[in-house]
């Protein structure tokens, strides 16, 4: 199989769908893989290294798209990428279709098999391939949300960790997935008074123990989160239903009733967001202010850390990947894993989550996958 890894496109977006190493994987799989001229040099990869490994350079972005029989990448295809996708390929990359019904449209149009990450599961019910994404993410959110707090961006001007004789600043973490233990991690370490609010008693059990009384924990009611949100000088939403849209957990309403220059950090972003006033930005714009609160939304938050993301990201994917390119859509018949990662086949939505998400019939993957 050829498989063809193009630039990313997105704004800022540096890492790369495959390192040299996952390339020289796959040749060593005995597959032709195909770059991109200059798509690993945010991950500072140059073509040479690339061409060390095995793999072929090629001079544009549409000689890939046309070459390839599989495409890894990283970030949803663009507007401009859809086009050059086509029926009998297969993509491999992080979707968040629920909620964009354009991208949606446009890759069902295409007809090819699109493989996302994000949904992807795992022998514990876990998502593998988010899971690295999630754990930058989450660490980076207190990065950017202690500098968006900073006076001269916005925020309220506090010190997360305080100083002696002056209390550290309050951050309320929304979901004690991966993305929340790894964003309560960061702001204890740094002093601030943390609290995570999840609806999974078990859940708030493991949090209580392995921060071993150093983060509060609450039960997700509507209730607790006013008080929690109302008195956080930093909210991180990171709540994540498979595949499916973001819930809205902090309405408009609300941040009448949060501090003046309070910070949101919506990591829930490329699900839709779970703050109702919410939209995607980027790292070149990442915060916007409504209501006295400043929003720090960028969509992909790990890209300002390519290296870091890209290798986490890679050392996740490349297993599958390489089922993938060795088995074609055998391997998804033969892996339920796989299976539950299948989102679009030849104009059909095959997930459950996203079909509901966009008002679509879901088509049962072993169905359309045999009939292909």
């Amino acid at each position: 199989m050829r498989v063809g890894c193009p630039k990313e496109i997105k704004n800022h977006e540096y890492r790369v769908g495959l390192t040299p190493a996952s390339a020289r994987e796959y040749v060593a799989h005995g597959h032709e893989v195909l770059v991109e001229t200059g798509a690993g040099i945010g991950i500072g990869a140059d073509d040479n290294a690339y061409r060390a490994a095995g793999a072929h350079i090629a001079a544009t972005a549409e000689e890939v798209y046309a070459r390839s029989d599989m495409i890894v990448k990283v970030k949803e295809p663009q507007p401009g990428e859809w086009a050059q996708l086509h029926e009998g390929q297969i993509l491999y990359t992080y979707l968040h279709l629920a909620p964009d019904p354009a991208q949606a449209k446009g890759l069902l149009a295409s007809g090819v098999t699109a493989v996302a990450y994000e949904t992807v599961t795992d022998e514990r019910g876990g998502l593998p391939l988010l899971a690295p994404m999630s754990e930058v993410a989450g660490r980076l959110a207190i990065q950017a949300g202690a500098t968006a707090l900073q006076k001269p961006n916005g925020g309220r001007g506090v010190l997360l960790g305080g100083v002696p004789g002056v209390a550290p600043g309050k951050v309320t973490v929304l979901g004690g997935g991966v993305v929340g233990l790894q964003a309560a991690r960061i702001a204890a370490g740094l002093g601030a008074d943390v609290t995570i609010i999840d609806r999974s008693i078990p859940r708030l059990r493991q949090l209580d123990d392995l921060f071993n009384g150093r983060v509060h924990t609450r039960f997700s009611t509507v209730e607790a989160l006013e008080e929690e949100c109302f008195s956080a000088d930093m909210v991180v939403g990171a709540v994540l239903i498979p595949g499916a849209a973001a819930p809205k957990l902090v309405s408009r309403e609300m941040l009448s009733g949060m501090k003046n220059g309070a910070v949101l950090v919506d990591v829930a972003i490329d699900q839709g967001g779970c703050f109702e006033t919410s939209h995607p930005t980027t790292h070149a714009e990442p915060t916007y202010e409504v209501d006295g609160v400043i929003h720090y939304c960028v969509a992909n938050m790990p890209g300002a850390v390519p290296v870091t993301s890209t290798h986490a990201l890679n050392n996740a994917t490349l297993h599958h990947g390489l089922q993938l390119a060795d088995k074609g859509l055998k391997a998804i018949l033969d892996d339920p894993h796989l299976r539950n990662g299948l989102n679009l086949h030849k104009g059909r939505i095959t997930n459950a989550a996203v079909a509901e998400a966009l008002g679509y019939e879901m088509a049962e993957p072993q169905s359309v996958l045999r009939v292909a």
